[in-house]
């Protein structure tokens, strides 16, 4: 009987639930149907004995055996009740626990979905304010060469130019490139600004061809570089030293790029050195957390140093063609 009424009391857990604002009502709600649950449960067995003629010398008729049952069945009846209403009750907590359990995971997955792709877009937006960046500053030179009525000049760097950002358009999506090909940006930009300089710029990259494959920032070598020939060697008079370098010390890949220019302003590199370091400095942020580090400080005995640090870690280059190390000599025009 127990049993065949277990589905009723589940249902009226479900339907009439215990809960802190009004546990009082529903105590007494329950009480209540637990005393009917054992009257109901004593009248079906009352009647099954009955029938069966069980017990002929205690239950002589169906009155005594309700009373009889009364006496030493429906306290027990009472109990019965609770009990299942505990372990419904029990499995219905139970149940909650695992789909809060369950929605925290997911929230948590989707929090961590957001974050990354927060991280990724503010990366993006890094990227591709840094790319128009160098962009304008080439064709403000090209403009200058116009003026100046050097189309010859002019020709070529805009030829330069367009080799440039169609190297840099392959790799539009990505936040790290081998440093082989960042080194590929390098020189055909260098390249536009050989065209600028002519015999004013000379250009000398050392790095251990062992360290060709490790993961560097895309486009974060030539906001340095950038940034040396524009407000070092582009600020004197005089012929103009690039020097950059890359070698690996313990877990930290260390890149440097130097020039021979006047050096920092007094008030240092954050109050007038534009956009480009800025914004190498937060995404060497972004990507590496505190593992990664920009320092710009004077170069011995003048000119500036932009050092670069990084976790090292390499990877399988896309771009099986080795990049050309050698020294950009001047060239006469």
């Amino acid at each position: 009987m127990c049993a065949l009424l277990t589905p009723l009391i589940f249902s009226l857990s479900r339907r009439f639930p215990i809960e802190r604002r009004n546990w009082p009502r529903r105590v007494g709600l329950h009480l209540l149907f637990a005393i009917l649950f054992a009257l109901v449960e004593i009248a079906v067995q009352g009647a099954l004995i009955h029938s069966l003629g069980l017990f002929p010398t205690l239950m002589k008729g169906f009155a005594a055996t309700i009373v009889i049952l009364l006496i030493i069945a429906f306290h027990q009846n009472i109990m019965t009740y609770w009990t299942v209403l505990g372990v419904a009750y029990s499995l219905r907590y139970y149940q909650n626990y695992q789909e809060r359990k369950q929605q925290a995971l997911r929230l948590e997955l989707q929090a961590s979905e957001l974050k990354t792709q927060l991280v990724q877009a503010q990366l993006s937006a890094l990227n591709t304010q840094l790319q128009p960046h160098f962009l304008f500053n080439t064709l403000n030179a090209i403009t200058v060469l116009v003026r100046q009525k050097r189309a010859i000049e002019a020709e070529e760097m805009l030829a330069r130019l367009s080799d440039l950002l169609r190297c840099v358009l392959e790799d539009v999506d990505a936040q790290e490139v081998p440093l082989r090909r960042e080194l590929e940006y390098v020189q055909l930009y260098l390249s536009i600004q050989q065209v600028r300089f002519q015999d004013r710029l000379r250009v000398e990259i050392r790095v251990d061809p062992g360290l060709l494959d490790a993961a560097v920032p895309h486009l974060g070598l030539q906001p340095l570089v950038e940034n040396a020939i524009q407000h070092g060697i582009g600020q004197s008079s005089s012929p103009g030293n690039l020097g950059i370098s890359a070698v690996r010390l313990g877990e930290t890949l260390e890149i440097k790029v130097q020039d021979n220019g006047p050096g920092l302003p007094p008030a240092g590199w954050q109050s007038g050195r534009g956009i480009g370091l800025v914004n190498t400095q937060a995404r060497l942020r972004q990507l590496y957390g505190d593992k990664a580090t920009l320092t710009v400080e004077n170069g011995e005995p003048h000119g500036t140093v932009a050092t670069v640090v990084l976790p090292c870690r390499l990877v399988n280059s896309s771009h099986k063609e080795m990049t050309e190390l050698h020294v950009l000599h001047s060239v006469d025009r």
